[in-house]
């Protein structure tokens, strides 16, 4: 499949995993690590909308700012925020658990996002991953998603409003999120059952 050039004005679903499908989190303080550098690196030239980072790979939903809201030196280096990201990432992983090589598989893999029908069903696949990949039995508790910050009044770096408004409102947003998981609980079950 052919990469997506990262353009300002543009949305984008960015996401990658682990090489040769290693775990890129070890333990909770790398997940905190990783939104520290999304924080620093990412949020300077792009709304994030959503997120979830599992044990082996990780998911992002954002929309790079518009060309007059970048960082002058960035203009024409979109990609290097994120090349920065995973670089610093990867270093102090290798560092603090005696590593070496890559940590993340190729180059960061991400899809252009055309229209806001599916933004909107993007945003729902992101935050029920961990479930999909057994990582949580509810998605709604799961601490490395974005999720919570939709049901919470404490400040976030996730542009919640607008992804609230998207979703006409909060209840609806919930209603989205539950209506997929129940018909994917039941695509997993009808699986299970011709299985046996």
């Amino acid at each position: 499949m052919k990469k997506d050039f990262l353009e300002a004005g543009q949305y984008y679903h960015i996401y990658n995993r682990g090489n040769n499908k290693e775990n890129i989190f070890i333990e909770e303080k790398n997940y905190r690590y990783f939104l520290e550098k999304m924080k620093k690196y990412i949020l300077p030239i792009a709304d994030v909308y959503a997120y979830c980072l599992l044990k082996n790979h990780f998911h992002i939903v954002l929309r790079i700012k518009d060309k007059v809201d970048l960082p002058e030196n960035l203009k024409a280096k979109i990609h290097l925020p994120f090349s920065n990201l995973f670089n610093s990432y990867s270093k102090s992983i290798n560092k603090a658990y005696n590593r070496t090589g890559s940590l993340f598989q190729e180059h960061l893999q991400r899809n252009r996002i055309e229209n806001e029908d599916y933004l909107k069903q993007l945003i729902i696949y992101v935050h029920l991953n961990p479930v999909k990949h057994k990582f949580s039995e509810y998605f709604e508790t799961y601490l490395h998603s974005s999720y919570r910050s939709f049901l919470s009044d404490k400040s976030t770096s996730i542009d919640r409003d607008y992804i609230i408004n998207l979703f006409e409102g909060l209840k609806n947003f919930k209603f989205c999120h539950d209506e997929r998981r129940i018909v994917y609980e039941g695509i997993m079950n009808d699986i299970y059952l011709m299985d046996e």
